[in-house]
């Protein structure tokens, strides 16, 4: 795919409407390189205006900050917000909700103010505009389909209602999981989890979480976040369930059911 980067992109003279932020996980992990690929698929056919940092991206520091390492995430984020604000960067969007709400909410405090959006509230505004035209009759409707609220989202950010309205324009059934929007367990791996063991237990936090989305019923887990994607579907596989149901992010529905 040929994404324009920041450093092309002012070669030429231009500025883009929107820095698409990929992040850690859409950069490196073959499954969230999907997600990634997807939202830039999107971006493309609605013709919005938009670059990547490329190799000047480095990681938000969300996951060092997380852990404990405070010196580490404020080096991280400096760095960023060199680079952000050399730019004259405004208006961020990204995949991952980690990214979203360390890039909003805490790099403001240390010179980095941007208008940060999160791609299912991006989604939305271009369903709304009618920008995004979907199928008649497309791969998903019908089908059962059941949202995992991601933590930095939801209870972080009180992001729930986008995410639902970009499935409901896909005409699937929506079926809520017994806990959901502000009552919403986390997959597991928030809090710089993901990268560390278990804690000592007697059930894995994302088997939990898979257990419930898997007695909806739904045939979709659909998610809104690289990191609750692996862990929903690495639940999803210890079931043995993953031939009947997908776990798919918002980002690659809406790229298989455009026109």
């Amino acid at each position: 795919m040929k994404v324009n980067t920041m450093a092309e992109m002012m070669m030429n003279g231009e500025t883009p409407e929107v820095l698409f932020w990929v992040g850690c996980a859409g950069s490196f992990d073959q499954r969230a390189q999907k997600i990634t690929k997807a939202f830039a698929t999107i971006l493309n056919k609605v013709g919005v205006k938009y670059a990547i940092l490329g190799k000047e991206e480095a990681c938000t520091g969300d996951p060092a900050r997380r852990a404990g390492n405070e010196f580490l995430f404020q080096m991280m984020a400096y760095q960023n917000i060199q680079i952000l604000n050399g730019y004259g960067i405004k208006k961020i969007v990204t995949t991952c909700p980690h990214c979203f709400n360390t890039l909003k909410n805490e790099y403001p405090e240390l010179g980095g103010s941007y208008d940060v959006i999160h791609h299912t509230t991006f989604l939305q505004e271009l369903i709304d505009q009618g920008k995004i035209k979907l199928k008649e009759g497309g791969i998903y409707k019908g089908k059962k389909i059941s949202y995992h609220d991601s933590c930095y989202l939801g209870r972080s950010n009180e992001i729930y209602e986008a995410p639902r309205k970009v499935l409901e324009a896909l005409e699937g059934e929506l079926i809520e999981m017994k806990r959901c929007r502000s009552n919403g367990l986390c997959c597991g791996a928030g809090g710089a989890q993901m990268f560390k063991e278990d804690e000592p237990g007697n059930k894995r936090i994302n088997i939990e979480r898979a257990d419930e989305a898997l007695e909806t019923g739904a045939s979709v887990i659909a998610s809104a976040c690289p990191f609750c994607n692996t862990m929903m579907t690495d639940g999803v596989k210890n079931r043995e369930k993953e031939g009947s149901v997908a776990v798919l992010d918002i980002a690659e529905m809406i790229a298989d059911s455009m026109e």
